[in-house]
């Protein structure tokens, strides 16, 4: 299953629409991942894994979109919006919940969660360790304090050079990862213990090419 609900969010955020508002969208979009699921499995399918919301809050379109919030509402660490990091969580809470029905009515079928929000939180809180140097920068892109701008997107003329070393960025346009970002969670899905179940612990058909998650 892809990342279904964040565009659903991105353009209400951005269209300015109450952040409580926003919320109420939340177990529409759960019930529709349950719903594209149940379909799948209809049709015989027996194995999904099911990404959990990234953590929007140390995004740098979002941090751009609330620039200029209260202090008190940036997390002194990371320099993320706790809030926002917080909305993400509520997602993946009521997300896990459902998936724990699916389930019990689906015994049969190898539902696996995978925890992108706390796979993606080590990069701001240990960002040394995976090589990152900047975090809640955009690689490529325009403005400050996040070289993000929502009016002229990376690629467009004449944004159409990026950093030096997107390898050191987390993120690459201020709302995609770069390369290495996704090598870094495709690793963390494949071998560490972010799924629910985790995921060696399946008999899974699953080959994975070593050399691409190798660090």
């Amino acid at each position: 299953m892809g990342e279904i609900g964040g565009n659903d969010y991105n353009y209400a955020f951005e269209e300015g629409k109450n952040p409580e508002e926003i919320r109420e969208f939340v177990p529409l979009v759960v019930h529709t991942i349950s719903s594209a699921i149940n379909e799948l499995i209809e049709l015989g399918a027996v194995t999904f894994l099911v990404p959990g919301n990234l953590p929007i809050g140390c995004s740098p379109a979002y941090l751009t979109y609330f620039q200029g919030s209260d202090k008190g509402e940036y997390d002194p660490l990371t320099g993320c919006l706790t809030w926002l990091n917080q909305f993400s969580e509520y997602h993946n809470e009521l997300l896990q919940q459902e998936l724990d029905q699916i389930r019990e009515l689906h015994p049969h079928v190898n539902i696996i969660y995978a925890d992108y929000y706390n796979i993606a939180m080590r990069f701001y809180h240990f960002p040394d360790q995976f090589g990152f140097t900047k975090t809640i920068v955009a690689c490529c892109g325009r403005g400050v304090p996040y070289n993000y701008s929502s009016s002229m997107a990376c690629g467009d003329p004449p944004l159409r050079t990026s950093c030096d070393d997107p390898s050191s960025y987390v993120s690459w346009d201020g709302v995609h990862f770069t390369e290495a970002t996704y090598r870094w969670i495709s690793k963390a899905v494949l071998k560490e213990l972010f799924t629910i179940p985790y995921i060696n612990s399946l008999c899974l058909p699953l080959t994975v090419n070593n050399k691409f998650i190798s660090s």
